[in-house]
């Protein structure tokens, strides 16, 4: 069954906040989700990267978003809390959340893995997922259609050795995802796990190296996916899992993205 794309303006009048806002597919998230209407919330630690893609939102005619510098990895229950006190106050409602923000440090064997990094992984991946959503519930239940998408990986699904704290976060956070949704099955919100597969970020291209990165796609071409979800086109899927690639396909994107992708960074550097 071919999945639905996403309509020019079905995100019209939705405010929406993305974690990971700055960079990967979070930066491609944002610009795909204002582009359809949405006001975007932009939350990352790098100021920099928030204002730059604040920056590209405006110039590209899109409603204008919110930025919110917040590290996950220091953020306490209180910060979430006056987080969706300061939405409320600024926006007035709150209709998604795309839970994407992640840390990937190292791939190590669990005997040496170092607890710092353990810990610091598990609070980015897994406990900030937790604390977000607790937070923002109160707005999510005010929103005629509230959403929930949290972003996984291959390896929640199907362990592997060596990627330790990281993976362990990632079937966690699924696991955290399909409770929510169970638990808010009779309420307005409706949840998804969306998994992107392999796509051309810095992160796959760190942890991946010599891999054929010509064959993933940009983040960029995932899109439909993301927007789709966020939108009443999302409603059939709740409660499951999606690969953001199957959409990809189904918008006739596949290889053809990947080369127009290299055709415009390769200008870049001319």
């Amino acid at each position: 069954m071919a999945h639905p794309q996403p309509s020019a303006a079905c995100l019209q009048g939705r405010a929406v906040l993305v974690t990971g806002a700055g960079s990967g597919l979070g930066r491609a998230a944002a610009l795909a989700l204002a582009g359809h209407g949405a006001e975007v919330v932009l939350l990352d630690h790098n100021v920099a990267a928030l204002e730059a893609v604040y920056d590209a939102i405006v110039a590209q005619g899109g409603p204008t978003p919110a930025a919110h510098p917040l590290d996950l990895a220091t953020a306490t229950a209180a910060d979430y809390t006056a987080l969706s006190t300061a939405l409320r106050a600024e926006i007035g409602h709150l209709d998604g959340v795309l839970h994407n923000a992640a840390v990937l440090e190292l791939l190590t064997p669990l005997a040496f893995h170092p607890l710092e990094v353990w810990e610091r992984t598990l609070q980015v991946n897994l406990t900030a997922p937790f604390l977000l959503t607790q937070a923002c519930l109160p707005l999510l239940t005010e929103a005629p259609d509230g959403v929930l998408v949290f972003t996984s990986d291959a390896c929640a699904a199907h362990p592997k050795g060596y990627w330790g704290a990281y993976g362990v976060a990632k079937a966690g956070a699924d696991n955290l995802a399909l409770m929510w949704a169970q638990e808010l099955s009779n309420t307005n919100i409706r949840v998804h796990i969306l998994d992107p597969g392999p796509a051309r970020t810095e992160m796959r291209l760190r942890t991946h190296p010599g891999a054929p990165s010509a064959s993933w796609p940009p983040p960029e071409a995932l899109m439909p996916a993301y927007v789709c979800l966020m939108g009443p086109g999302g409603r059939d899927y709740r409660g499951l899992r999606v690969e953001a690639r199957e959409w990809m396909e189904d918008a006739g994107h596949g290889r053809d993205a990947v080369v127009e992708w290299d055709r415009r960074e390769n200008s870049k550097g001319a």
